[in-house]
């Protein structure tokens, strides 16, 4: 069994990887003050519900097509990596500041969680 199978690293990772897209974006809000018309962006909040699956018709294009079944079977749609919303007309250091300590310390604190699952892995394996 992979370690990525184990729901609880799956989740923990998407949250880190979450957290670097953040503060790429929030890197950039702060670089870009002083831009004209720029507009500071911010990623929607994580949330780990899967999302409800829509049903997928079979598209024939000659009447010699078998139709398939109808109903019944449903595909997930592949899901985008993480949303971006646009935040308001102009950049204030201050909030964006606020707002990259914020991330940083949730980062740490998903990286420590990690670390610290990953050890006691290898204490209960006995290695």
């Amino acid at each position: 069994m992979a370690i990525s199978d184990i729901p609880i690293f799956s989740m923990l990772r998407t949250r880190m990887q979450w957290h670097q897209e953040r503060q790429r974006l929030l890197a950039e809000n702060v670089s870009n003050a002083d831009t004209p018309k720029f507009k500071p962006r911010d990623l929607a909040p994580l949330s780990f519900e899967r999302p409800e699956p829509r049903p997928v018709a079979l598209a024939t294009t000659d009447a010699a097509h078998l139709a398939g079944l109808s109903g019944g079977e449903r595909f997930r749609d592949k899901p985008e990596r993480f949303a971006v919303r646009p935040g308001g007309n102009a950049v204030q250091i201050e909030d964006e500041m606020l707002k990259v300590a914020s991330n940083q310390m949730d980062y740490q604190a998903a990286t420590q969680l990690y670390s610290r699952s990953l050890a006691l892995l290898k204490t209960a394996i006995g290695k």
